[in-house]
């Protein structure tokens, strides 16, 4: 059976493209690679890569005018930790997310992993998100 080697991209439904974008952009120092809208059923999708790292987050906005908030504790999707490489690394993402005003719980160890730092905060749909390093 062949093994799975990695994640091709992630896909998060979110409330509106337009205003997603430039803070995935602006917050994660994302890049827009292209965008499809389909006429037919109303779905938008942007697709958002990591330069030079090679994943993609997709931003899916559906044409449902009623959501419900993003809830982790819902049946679906919890977080998403993206991995940096050192726990400085995490520190400068801390001072990031204040440059840029974005609320977040301080650098703490996992209590998923011991020895891992992580940063928790949420997108503008308050999807929850994290910044992680493994132990040294």
């Amino acid at each position: 059976m062949p093994k799975l080697t990695s994640v091709h991209h992630l896909a998060l439904t979110v409330t509106d493209v337009d205003r997603s974008v430039p803070w995935y952009v602006r917050v994660l120092d994302l890049e827009e690679s292209h965008r499809r809208e389909d006429p037919e059923t109303g779905v938008r999708k942007v697709v958002l890569r990591s330069a030079g790292d090679g994943f993609s987050v997709v931003l899916v906005q559906h044409p449902i005018a009623v959501r419900p908030a993003f809830d982790e504790r819902r049946t679906g999707l919890d977080h998403v930790a993206f991995s940096v490489s050192s726990r400085a690394e995490v520190a400068e993402w801390e001072d990031r997310l204040r440059e840029y005003g974005v609320s977040y719980l301080p650098a703490t160890q996992s209590q998923t992993f011991e020895g891992s730092a992580v940063i928790v905060f949420r997108d503008p749909d308050g999807i929850q998100l994290e910044v992680w390093s493994d132990p040294a």
